[in-house]
Order: C-alpha cells, then structure tokens, then sequence
C-alpha cells in the first residue's frame, strides 16, 4: 500500500496502513488481549457504529472488547447491534474503572484530541503515562500524537468507513457478518448525510454494496434512524423553524432553541440531529448555525454547517471552542443565548465577502 505519514518521536500518523504499521497492530493483537473502544462525547451515528464494528470484530478474534463512551447515546440509535451494551462513564464508572485497569490496548475512535471525551480524558491520559498502547483511528483534522499509532485521513467519509478499511487492511473481511455491516452501514449513512455530503466517493459506495451484500438492510437503517419521530420531536422542529432567521446580506442563516423550549417539547438527546440542515437547505445560504442552550452544562451549543469552500471548521476553532470538518462543524459558548446569537452577528461581517463572492 502507499505510505504517507509523518513521525511523532516514536509515534506515527498515516493516511494509508503499510506493512510495518499492519505488522505491529498484529503483533500487539496476536494473543487475546483486553481491548476497550472508546468514542467521543455525545456520540454520534459514527462514533457509535465505528466502536460497535470494531469491537465486535475483535471478540470474533477472540479478545475481550468493549465500547466506552462519556455519556449516553441518543434514542434513535439505541436499535443498534450490541448498543445495549455500551458502557457510559457517566453512570457506569466503577465498572469502567475496573476495566481500565486491566486494559491491554486502547482504541480511540472518531475524535482528535482526548478533550472530546469529558470524565474519561483524566484515567486515559493517566493509561498513556502507563505506556498502554492507544490505536487513533479518526477523520478530524489535526489529530493529537497520543497514540502508539494514529490512521488519521481527513479526506474519508467517516471514521465508520475508515474501520472498514482497517478492517480489511488487516485481513479480517472474513469476520464480517449483518451486524458488523449494520453498524458500519450506519456510521456511513449518518456522516454523509444519507450520501450527500462532499466527502462522499465513489469508494464510499462500494464499501456501501459491500456491507449491503453482508447483510446490512439499508431501508430498515434507514427508518430506524430518520423515520421514526415522536410527536414531540416535531414540535420541536416547528419551534426551532418558527425561529429560523435568515441574514440575506451574508448569505447565512440560524436556529435558536431555549432552555425552556426544549422542556416544553419533553427534549430527549438526540431530537435536534439534523435541525440545522433545514437552515443550509434554503436557497442561497451558504452557512448555517443552531444555537441550542443547555442551562444543566451552563453553555451554549452550536452546530455549523456550510455549503462550497467555506470552512466551518475553522469558524468554530477561531471563535466557538470547537471544529470538525470543513462542511460540519460544532462548537459552544459560555456566553448568554442571546450574547451568543449577538457575537456571531458581529464576526460574521468579517466572513461576508467569503460568503457572498463578492
């Protein structure tokens, strides 16, 4: 395979696995070994499906695996294979503990820098002072070098893609079955916006028959993740589009949602995934935010979207303590909702001509 990678002291990130890179993970995996997969904060249809996949392929080979995260994953993808055994540090910290203490191998999945993962940052960073080794696999842009090895490659379409790639890299294709090929199928599906986003390639779509010929049901994925509405989901959505503003002069949009409009409509995680696409949806907005407020956490969220070349990304970097992707991007404030809304008002004067092509 092509190489291209660049060292951390010890360490190496690559875009492509090469043999001595293959060589060693096998190596590190060649007896049964107590394995934990670890996704990021508020976990997504990627991080879960990615975690779920690889772990599942790695008790097939006979090791000990679990899948961590920080906190709960929403509803919507509670119908995933194996989500029920997720284990979140929130509520199941003894046994999470428990099981750092005997790890063997870490596996940190679709996130960048230990920062996105809450409470479990501190007893990881105390296992890398351990020297237990960590495994980044991982499509955000400037990923940290904590890890032994890092397959880091901002251009795929998901970090669920990327565990295909790994695992067929590895040579462990044969492993594959309906459930493996379910939580792949859907880590793609929601971090291509159901195929429609930039990032995905054609390589996308035939990793996508692959999984559908090993036995992922694309329709019913499909429904369970965006046909399935309760009726306070949609009011919801009817709030958050009754506070749709449009800024014309920037070529912008954005959403707002109240602390109190969340518990009006019974909020549960997970019911506003997607809202701000209906913002970027209208006719030439190229930039689209939702601010959501969380009085519990005393912050603002924000999710950004973009259409072309501008870069959310960086606009959350530079002023919303966040990133992602170019196109996808989230990001909070400590400020008020409305100090917040305010400040981007502000800024986005700078980023008009971007927007615009004046």
């Amino acid at each position: 395979m092509l190489i291209h990678y660049a060292k951390f002291s010890n360490k190496c990130i690559f875009a492509f696995m090469n043999k001595i890179q293959i060589q060693q993970i096998h190596s590190l995996l060649d007896t049964p070994k107590k394995v934990v997969v670890v996704g990021h904060q508020n976990p997504d249809g990627d991080a879960i499906g990615s975690c779920l996949a690889l772990a599942k392929t790695l008790k097939k080979l006979g090791h000990n695996a679990h899948v961590i995260m920080p906190n709960a994953h929403p509803k919507f993808l509670q119908w995933m294979p194996g989500s029920d055994e997720i284990l979140h540090y929130e509520k199941d910290h003894k046994e999470i503990d428990a099981l750092l203490a005997e790890v063997d191998i870490v596996f940190t999945l679709d996130f960048n820098s230990l920062s996105r993962i809450g409470g479990l940052q501190q007893p990881l960073e105390k296992l890398i002072e351990k020297e237990i080794p960590f495994i980044m696999i991982d499509h955000h842009q400037s990923p940290d070098d904590y890890a032994l090895v890092t397959y880091s490659d901002t251009e795929m379409s998901s970090t669920a893609q990327m565990v295909y790639h790994f695992i067929e890299t590895m040579d462990w294709l044969s492993l594959m079955d309906a459930d493996i090929a379910s939580c792949i199928y859907t880590g793609i599906l929601t971090d291509t916006g159901s195929f429609k986003y930039r990032n995905t390639t054609a390589t996308t779509h035939r990793v996508a028959a692959e999984l559908l010929e090993a036995g992922a049901v694309n329709w019913n994925i499909s429904n369970n993740l965006f046909d399935t509405n309760s009726e306070d989901r949609l009011k919801l959505l009817s709030t958050a589009l009754g506070n749709l503003v449009v800024l014309k002069d920037y070529n912008a949009a954005y959403i707002t949602l109240s602390q109190a409009e969340l518990d009006a409509h019974h909020f549960q995680k997970g019911d506003t995934e997607g809202f701000v696409n209906y913002a970027l949806s209208i006719e030439n907005v190229n930039l689209a935010l939702i601010f959501i407020e969380n009085a519990n956490e005393k912050i603002i969220k924000i999710s950004l979207r973009s259409k072309g070349d501008f870069s959310v990304n960086e606009l959350a970097r530079d002023h919303f303590n966040g990133g992602g992707h170019n196109n996808a991007a989230g990001g909070r404030s400590t400020m008020s909702l409305e100090d917040t809304v305010a400040y981007f008002k502000k800024i986005l004067e700078d980023y008009k001509k971007e927007l615009t092509n004046e």
